[in-house]
């Protein structure tokens, strides 16, 4: 399983909008293939800082299953216009013999 990590960084003001544009989103990222689980967190220190953490089967699942999708494009639309600066997506695995 991988895990993306990615911390977005929502305009000023504009965090009440993004989190309903991500209610309406998430169902988008769900339905695709090889998706297992998400979540959206919100930064108690920073106003308007996000972490989203998204499960998937495999890194091509993510890469290249939802990235190069007509539904990728749709996400884009909904959530892309709140970043500032656009977000740096990370994908992490689990370390053999240290989970929980």
């Amino acid at each position: 399983m991988i895990l993306e990590l990615a911390i977005l960084n929502v305009r000023r003001g504009r965090a009440a909008e993004f989190e309903q544009a991500f209610h309406e989103a998430q169902r988008i990222i769900s339905s695709m293939v090889g998706y297992v689980s998400h979540e959206l967190q919100r930064c108690l220190e920073v106003e308007n800082k996000y972490v989203l953490l998204v499960r998937w089967r495999r890194l091509e699942d993510h890469a290249e299953g939802f990235r190069k999708s007509a539904e990728y494009q749709e996400w884009r639309r909904l959530l892309h216009h709140f970043y500032d600066p656009f977000p740096t997506v990370e994908h992490y695995e689990s370390v053999d013999g240290m989970n929980v």
